[in-house]
């Protein structure tokens, strides 16, 4: 029998290979992970997949657009199974921690530039930083403000 993950490779044009399907089986269970703890997990899994084969397998994952990669400024690039929705990502100054954030307004783009260029634009990629609760609490001279939670576990700006 088929599993989501097969099909939705084949659906992608993308063969099944146990290294793919160990990084899809990480990133389920690991939104905005980065290469090194997709590496460490997915040997866990799959004990002889290299770091070389996970970074290929998250460029075809990518590509085929199974696979979103973040670049947050001055962290490492993150990835995340939730791909087009055009959601957005909440950002800890402090710790790094990651959440999701659904689009500011309406559909995609959600966001309109003051000048395109020329350009067509079709998706905004928006990075709101801040502070976490947890970084929140005890941090002098910083009031901790309750936010709203989502269904998926962040903070809503």
């Amino acid at each position: 029998m088929e599993t989501t993950w097969q099909h939705r490779l084949r659906s992608a044009g993308l063969r099944v290979t146990r290294p793919r399907l160990a990084v899809l089986q990480v990133l389920a269970g690991r939104p905005h992970a980065d290469v090194d703890t997709i590496v460490t997990a997915a040997r866990a899994l799959h004990p002889t997949v290299s770091p070389q084969a996970v970074y290929g397998v998250l460029e075809a994952l990518v590509a085929g657009g199974l696979a979103r990669r973040i670049e947050p400024a001055g962290a490492p690039a993150l990835f995340e199974l939730r791909v087009g929705d055009n959601h957005h990502h909440l950002v800890c100054r402090s710790c790094g921690a990651v959440a999701d954030v659904d689009c500011a307004v309406g559909a995609a783009p959600c966001l309109t530039p003051s000048d395109t260029a020329g350009f067509v634009v079709d998706e905004a990629e928006v990075v709101f930083w801040g502070l976490c609760r947890a970084c929140r609490v005890g941090t002098p001279g910083v009031t901790t403000q309750v936010l709203p939670h989502d269904d998926r576990g962040g903070e809503h700006a």
